[in-house]
């Protein structure tokens, strides 16, 4: 855009490939004062180019998710506490469906000590996670393979997922409205959340708080239709507000992983 200088032009095609972008790290990649960088944010979002979070900025879409791997770098840190606090929910010795999403792939992580599970996943990466545990039993949705991001979708998929009726479910979701609403951008992976919410017992929802001021065009369901929420930082008061009226169970997952060199750290 003609209205952007050089240096917001950079802070954008940052966010592009990162998914987001923090005030502190910018700051010091173009040796200006943090004021100098949350005025720019500022201005990105006037233009609705960027969306404004704690401590930086996300990239602004409502009808297109980011790439797999800036998906993966977003708030990388607090997935990782998110994952954690997920599993320690999850007993031994029980079934569960995990869906697809990064977050989703840090509870697998978390589950790897866990015995006796039976695991049902549209997710590759889950399944690779998973696969070498002795003690856990993975089954892969068959359907067509969304090569972006490892995801198996669509109908046959959807009607897979039927054949169960399982104790837990572990989904994700691209937002979260403040009127409850779970939203995703692919019709086609919404169709099997659903069912996997359908077919389970116990409905547990991850997502950090960058969901919160995203959005995307194809509703998942509704915060009342889960059992769990388990989220890094407490939502907005009209999410919380909904969660209290319908008995969503809000899990704050607090803390920061300790010796794990194999996460990138992004607010």
């Amino acid at each position: 855009m003609e209205n952007l200088s050089p240096r917001q032009h950079q802070i954008l095609a940052l966010s592009r490939q990162l998914g987001s972008v923090a005030v502190e790290d910018l700051a010091q990649r173009f040796e200006v004062t943090p004021q100098t960088i949350r005025k720019d944010l500022n201005e990105l979002c006037d233009f609705r180019l960027l969306s404004r979070t704690h401590g930086g900025a996300i990239l602004t879409s409502g009808v297109e998710n980011l790439a797999y791997e800036a998906r993966r770098l977003m708030a990388a840190t607090e997935k990782v506490v998110i994952g954690r606090h997920a599993a320690s929910l999850i007993p031994n010795n029980c079934s569960l469906f995990i869906n697809i999403g990064t977050t989703t792939e840090e509870v697998a992580r978390a589950l790897i000590l866990h015995e006796g599970l039976l695991v049902i996943t549209n997710n590759i990466h889950v399944a690779t996670i998973l696969m070498s545990r002795p003690k856990i039993e993975v089954i892969v949705a068959g359907g067509v393979l969304r090569r972006s991001d490892g995801g198996i979708v669509g109908e046959a998929a959807a009607d897979f997922i039927t054949q169960f009726k399982v104790d837990h479910a572990v989904i994700g979701a691209s937002a979260l409205d403040e009127d409850g609403a779970m939203l995703d951008f692919d019709y086609r992976e919404v169709r099997v959340a659903k069912a996997i919410m359908q077919n389970a017992r116990n409905v547990m929802l991850v997502a950090d708080a960058t969901k919160f001021t995203r959005t995307a065009p194809v509703r998942i369901g509704e915060l009342s239709d889960i059992d769990v929420f388990v989220t890094d930082r407490a939502p907005p008061e009209p999410v919380a507000a909904y969660c209290r009226d319908n008995a969503v169970h809000l899990e704050i997952a607090q803390g920061h992983p300790v010796n794990d060199n194999t996460m990138d750290a992004a607010e």
